[in-house]
């Protein structure tokens, strides 16, 4: 599983128009399923997320999580994040997990999320989203799940 952390002072995702999703300062995770992940992997990387420490402390050292600041979390699916772009210009994606895998892990995901942490909207599965950010810092973190 692939995740891409953006520390934000505010994000949103809008589909067709109408905002679907918005927090004020917390994390935007792009997520993205890779075929081999299972709820196991959904698990890991939420434990990841929500301990890592990358929110100032009264010292400004980056010393508190999400958790510890009560930040929201802004949850996007996005495969373009397993993009192979080792054969050419044009980026493959058969490293992303098959459509019906990944809904299943997105949700799976947010039911997660939403039952150990206050603030946590989304965008759509599937739909062609504009996503709108501050990115905070900017402080910006990959993280993989294998």
């Amino acid at each position: 599983m692939i995740a891409l952390l953006q520390r934000v002072s505010q994000a949103s995702v809008t589909v067709e128009g109408d905002v679907i999703g918005r927090i004020g300062a917390g994390l935007l995770v792009l997520l993205c399923a890779e075929p081999q992940d299972s709820e196991r992997h959904a698990d890991r990387m939420l434990a990841k997320i929500l301990k890592l420490r990358i929110f100032g402390d009264e010292a400004g050292k980056m010393n508190r999580s999400v958790q510890d600041v009560q930040g929201g979390l802004l949850v996007v699916s996005q495969f373009t994040l397993a993009a192979d772009t080792s054969g050419g210009n044009r980026p493959g994606f058969t490293k992303a997990a098959p459509p019906e895998l990944g809904l299943h892990l997105y949700q799976y995901f947010l039911d997660q999320a939403r039952a150990v942490h206050p603030v946590v909207q989304n965008g759509r599965f599937g739909a062609e989203m504009q996503v709108a950010l501050v990115n905070d810092g900017p402080i910006t973190i990959p993280l993989r799940i294998e």
